[in-house]
């Protein structure tokens, strides 16, 4: 028996089955790179779901966690605040979309930072309403799951959501919903479901992660900045994913000059530790009482020491402008395999900045999704030394999220196996 079986036999007997995983049991990791119980090396395009934007245990960051181990690990700031976090707040409100005063609270996760905006926007506006989009995905609690706009497996088996939680489409043109029409269904949902004067909070991801790599058209940003200020809504980026230098900028929504009202950002935020943070206009952020918000291990001050090495070396490295290049590439490699015959199975290339994505269809024509054969070249890929990530509510899109830092000799060798899993994969279907 391999490690790798006796490890999965253990996994299988002592943790939740609801926990999914992967056949990969990490050992050690560097950079872009990952090695298994077996020793298997892999290029890593998944980062941790687009948390190690900056590589696995970048020096700076173990540096800046090591060398704060050495002064305490945790003190809870509701109990003995540290300078460190004030410091970060700031730096948090400098970066992040707007030119008016800003707050900003730390919490540990991305579900976190999504629930405790959606407070804060309650408690500024008071209302309870809130606006979120089909394909959405905001995290696994149960406010989250009730914003999140896909069923299996968030939402399946768990019994009634939260109230007042609504869903508006998300414009999709290669699924056939225009930006007019996603328009058209909000004002009906005004109109039909919801007073939009009851409605506390739209949230949006600028880049849809779980639904599929779909980016919001420049254009219907601004359209729901206006919504939301004809009817005195807050505004809500969850820069979960698309955050932190991922797109090519430092915020998705930086691509449109459509300032929200709030940011959610974690994931990339600190390199690989547990941190999540809101930032966004001072008199929403300061809406609930003292105590309100927070938690014991918010803003942890090891996550915290290792976020501001994660800003400064997406500073100093230029990540954003690292981020636009490898999008380039990738998207260049894609679309030249998609336009080769054999590979009409590639109904989509899309992404924005490192971003990226393909979308698998058993027939252009219809853009019929082909679950099947993703699952497959997942498989394949993973068999030849690279980890992919699917995604989508059709279970057919492969996602790419190489950290900023990969050295671009191994960019290309994770696209030729993307290649070469593609091709037998596709052979394999056809057989």
């Amino acid at each position: 028996m391999t490690e790798t079986s006796r490890l999965s036999a253990r996994k299988s007997a002592a943790v939740a089955r609801g926990v999914a995983t992967r056949g990969i049991y990490a050992t050690r990791a560097e950079n872009a790179e990952l090695w298994d119980a077996e020793g298997r090396r892999f290029i890593d395009f998944a980062a941790g779901i687009a948390v190690n934007n900056t590589g696995h245990r970048h020096p700076r960051v173990m540096a800046a966690v090591a060398e704060q181990a050495q002064a305490f690990t945790h003190t809870c700031f509701h109990v003995a605040p540290y300078e460190s976090y004030i410091a970060l707040a700031e730096r948090l409100n400098a970066v992040t979309p707007g030119d008016f005063a800003k707050k900003t609270m730390l919490v540990t996760t991305g579900a976190e930072a999504v629930e405790n905006a959606i407070k804060m926007a309650r408690a500024h506006t008071g209302r309870s309403g809130v606006i979120s989009f089909s394909g959405s995905f905001h995290g696994r609690t149960l406010l989250g799951m009730a914003l999140t706009g896909k069923v299996a497996p968030y939402k399946k088996g768990f019994g009634a959501m939260p109230p007042e939680i609504m869903h508006s489409p998300f414009p999709n043109g290669f699924h056939g919903v225009t930006e007019a029409e996603a328009l058209g269904q909000l004002e009906r949902l005004f109109a039909s479901s919801v007073d939009p004067e009851r409605v506390a909070a739209i949230i949006i991801e600028p880049v849809q992660g779980e639904g599929g790599f779909n980016i919001a058209p420049v254009s219907f940003l601004r359209a729901l900045r206006e919504i939301c200020d004809r009817h005195g809504i807050v505004l809500i980026a969850d820069e979960v994913q698309a955050g932190m230098a991922r797109t090519g900028r430092m915020f998705g929504f930086d691509h449109s000059a459509v300032v929200p009202d709030l940011v959610t950002m974690a994931k990339g935020l600190a390199g690989g530790f547990p941190l999540s943070a809101v930032t966004g206009r001072a008199e929403i952020v300061d809406a609930p009482n003292p105590g309100g918000v927070g938690g014991t291990y918010a803003g942890n001050p090891l996550a915290v020491a290792a976020a501001h090495a994660v800003l400064d070396v997406i500073r100093d490295e230029d990540l954003c402008a690292r981020a636009a290049e490898i999008g380039e590439v990738i998207r260049t490699r894609l679309t030249q395999i998609a336009a080769r015959q054999g590979m009409e199975c590639i109904g989509d290339v899309r992404g924005l900045g490192a971003m990226n994505a393909i979308e698998l269809v058993s027939d252009r024509s219809s853009n019929a999704p082909d679950a099947a054969l993703t699952a497959a070249v997942v498989a394949e890929a993973e068999a030849r030394g690279l980890i992919l990530l699917s995604c989508g509510t059709r279970y057919n899109v492969i996602r790419m999220l190489p950290p900023l830092t990969i050295p671009m000799e191994q960019l290309a060798e994770a696209l030729d196996i993307l290649e070469a899993a593609l091709e037998a994969a596709v052979m394999k279907q056809a057989a």
